[in-house]
This record gives C-alpha cells, sequence and structure tokens, in this order.
C-alpha cells in the first residue's frame, strides 16, 4: 500500500533539550494510526512535527525527514501554512473561535485560503458539519456563538473546521481527554467515518480508546527522565495489544508501568 506519511531519523528539540530521538515510521493514507505511551514520552511533541507546529514552539527544531506523498515537509521553500492545510490538526481542548458563529468558525479556515461565494460556502460549511455529525444539531442556529456549544459539540465543531479544508491528514491530539464518556463515544464514531475519507493520526492516554479506534498502534516511551523519548515499536493494533515484539510494550499494555 501507498505510503502517506514516511518518517525517517526524526529528532525534535526545544532548545538544546532532544526530546525525541530518530523516530522512523510510515503512516498509510485512510487508515487511524493512534500514538500511546507514558507521559512525557514525546507523543505530543512528534505529532506536531508532522505538521510543523512543533517550531511555533520557542526554540524548537526538527532533524531528518517527514514525507507527506513523497514530498518533504521540512524541504527548502516549503512553506509551514501550506503544510498546514494539508495536515490539520485538532487538539486536546476544544478550541472554537470565541467571537465567531457556528457559521464562521467552519468558514474561518475556508476564507483564509481563498475566494467563495457565499452559496459555495454555505455549501461546504454543511458539508463539513455533517461530517462531524453536528448538522442536526446546529443547523438552526448556525448564526450563534460557537462557544456556546457543550463540550463535545465544540470538538466535533473544532473537527468540522478542520475538515472543511480537505486536509490529507487529520492529526488529533488527545481529542477526548476533556469530554464525557458519552461526547468520547460520539467522537470515536466519528473517527471511524472519517478515516473513509482522511488518514488520522491521534494521541492517546487512553489505551482501550486506541484499542477501538485504529488500525495501527505505535509505542513510545523514554528510558528515564530527561531522555529523550523513542519509538519503541508499530504495528498492526491487534498484534500491539495481544502480542507485541518488545518487552517493554507488553509491561506497559499490562499495567507494570506508566
Amino acid at each position: 500500500m501507498a505510503k502517506r506519511i514516511d518518517v525517517s531519523g526524526l529528532t525534535a528539540y526545544y532548545g538544546s533539550h532532544k526530546a525525541i530521538e530518530d523516530i522512523s515510521m510510515t503512516v498509510e493514507p485512510r487508515s487511524v494510526t493512534a500514538f500511546i505511551g507514558p507521559s512525557g514520552c514525546g507523543k505530543s511533541t512528534f505529532l506536531r512535527t508532522l505538521n510543523r507546529m512543533h517550531e511555533v514552539t520557542s526554540g524548537g527544531r526538527v532533524e531528518g525527514k517527514v514525507l507527506l506523498d513523497d514530498e518533504d515537509l521540512y524541504g527548502q521553500g516549503i512553506d509551514p501554512v501550506s503544510v498546514r492545510r494539508e495536515v490539520g490538526m485538532v487538539f486536546q481542548r476544544p478550541n472554537p473561535f470565541p467571537t465567531m458563529s457556528i457559521f464562521d468558525n467552519v468558514a474561518a479556515g475556508l476564507r483564509l485560503n481563498g475566494s467563495y461565494k457565499k452559496s459555495e460556502l454555505s455549501e461546504v460549511v454543511e458539508k463539513s458539519l455533517k461530517g462531524a455529525n453536528l448538522w442536526n444539531e446546529v443547523k438552526d442556529r448556525l448564526n450563534k456563538p460557537g462557544s456556546g456549544l457543550s463540550g463535545g459539540q465544540q470538538q466535533r465543531l473544532c473537527i468540522a473546521r478542520a475538515i472543511a479544508v480537505e486536509p490529507k491528514v487529520l492529526l488529533m491530539d488527545e481529542p477526548c481527554s476533556a469530554l464525557d464518556p458519552i461526547s468520547t463515544l460520539a467522537i470515536e464514531d466519528l473517527i471511524g467515518e472519517l478515516k473513509e475519507r482522511f488518514t488520522i493520526v491521534i494521541v492517546t492516554h487512553n489505551m482501550q480508546q486506541a484499542a477501538r479506534v485504529s488500525d495501527r498502534t505505535a509505542f513510545f516511551n523514554l528510558a528515564a527522565v530527561g531522555q529523550p523519548g523513542k519509538l519503541i515499536e508499530i504495528d498492526e493494533t491487534e498484534r500491539i495489544f495481544s502480542n507485541p515484539s518488545v518487552q517493554a510494550t507488553e509491561d506497559y499494555i499490562s499495567g507494570r508501568f506508566g
């Protein structure tokens, strides 16, 4: 199968501190890949390198390669803003633009990226809200503030905003950690639907969630506090949870540490 993302020898720094070291992996198109591992092992840092958000952090820089459909995202002359259009991101806490309406939240990226007629915008906003399983709940109040929605609805609004620009990849950094169980289930169901159209990479602290939603799982760990995080292994999710290749993965999944 073709590779949508191909990472080789990636090391990320915060100033002189090496956060993650020498990570190589591939991510297949239209699949869900989950990152698991103890806190502080670099899962979210690595996720942020996949759309060049890491370098927005003070002192953030990377070495190595991240290829998206064979194009090096860190290559000379590549615009980080254009990378983030291709590789969207949904954050841990829902972050709708507080002063904008539900409609304008979804349309924000479209307006930034080009000129649309109002009828075209309306079509894409409706399609995106339907894609995020939110349309029926908000179709009669599109002009109301996005911040007035519940937490779970706000997260789905952020997903609608992210998919409106039709990215190739959707990154999700613990998208359910601030949500109640019912909203979490709604997001998990949505991930299953979205992978028909998008390549999804999710960081989760919830191993059961990784087992439920992902096709492949990557386990990250660090040798000691202050040491860089490393990719220990990546494999089909079923295999990672039933018969991992590395003892450290088995120990983490069985609850012996982490």
